[in-house]
C-alpha cells in the first residue's frame, strides 16, 4: 500500500522544463574608436515578452550534455563558436516567467562565453540578433538582466586573477593593446606604467622578440600569453 501511494505520488509530480542560455562577452569599437564590452541578444518572436530582448538560448535536447547545448546555441543564433566557455549558475525562480502556469516553469543553466574581437565582427546580425553594450542593456525578458550582472561580476572578478583577458585577443599583442582589454572589462582606465609592472612581475605574458609592424613610430614588443600554470 506504501509502495503504491509514494507511486502514485511520483507519477503526478511534472518535472521543469531544462533550458540552456548563454552570456556571450565581445569587446567592439565605440563611435571614439575605444574598445567597450559587448553581448548579442536575440528578440522573441512568441510569448511571453514577445518583442523583448533575451539572451541566446533554447531547450536542452535529451542527447547532448550542457556544454555542448551551450556551444550548439551560441552557433545556431550567432554563428559564433566562443574561445571560452564557462559554466555560470542556474536560475529557477518561481516567478521567471510571470503569469505561465507552473506545468511551463523552465530553469535554465547558464554558461559564459568570451569571444575574439576579431571574430565578433563574423557574427550574424539582423532585425532579431543584434549587439548591445554590456553595461547599457534595455529590460530583458525573464531575468536575463539578473544573469548578464552576475556574468559581468563574475568576469571582472576574474579577470583580477586568472589570465582570461589574452582570450579576447589574437595570438601575439602588445601591452598597449592588452591594457585597453582590461580597461574595457574593468571600465575604468589603468596607469600604463604600473600595468606594465604588474604584467611583467606576474609573468603573465612572454616577449617573443617581435615587433609590432606599420607603426610610425618605434614599433611596440609584441607578446605572447604565458600558458604555463594558467587559471
Amino acid at each position: 500500500m506504501v509502495d503504491q501511494m509514494v507511486s502514485s505520488a511520483q507519477s503526478s509530480v511534472i518535472a521543469p522544463n531544462l533550458a540552456v542560455s548563454t552570456v556571450i562577452f565581445t569587446l567592439r569599437p565605440n563611435a571614439d574608436g575605444c574598445l567597450k564590452l559587448a553581448l548579442p541578444l536575440v528578440k522573441r518572436i512568441r510569448a511571453p515578452f514577445e518583442g523583448q530582448w533575451a539572451l541566446p538560448g533554447g531547450p536542452l535536447n535529451i542527447s547532448e550534455d550542457l556544454a555542448t547545448a551551450a556551444s550548439r546555441n551560441l552557433l545556431e543564433t550567432t554563428h559564433l563558436e566562443p574561445r571560452y566557455l564557462e559554466q555560470l549558475y542556474a536560475f529557477g525562480s518561481l516567478d521567471r516567467s510571470p503569469g505561465s502556469n507552473l506545468a511551463d516553469r523552465v530553469v535554465s543553466i547558464v554558461y559564459w562565453a568570451l569571444v575574439g574581437n576579431d571574430e565578433a565582427g563574423t557574427a550574424v546580425e539582423s532585425e532579431n540578433v543584434q549587439w548591445f553594450w554590456a553595461d547599457e542593456l534595455p529590460a530583458l525578458a525573464f531575468d536575463h538582466n539578473e544573469i548578464v550582472n552576475y556574468a559581468l561580476w563574475r568576469l571582472r572578478n576574474k579577470l583580477e586573477y586568472s589570465r582570461l583577458a589574452h582570450r579576447f585577443l589574437p595570438e601575439l599583442f602588445t601591452l598597449a593593446q592588452l591594457r585597453e582589454v582590461y580597461e574595457a572589462v574593468l571600465n575604468r582606465e589603468l596607469d600604463p606604467g604600473n600595468f606594465r609592472r604588474t604584467v611583467e612581475a606576474e609573468g603573465a605574458v612572454v616577449p617573443t622578440g617581435e615587433r609590432l609592424a606599420g607603426t610610425k613610430h618605434r614599433p611596440p614588443q609584441l607578446y605572447r600569453a604565458n600558458q604555463t600554470g594558467e587559471n
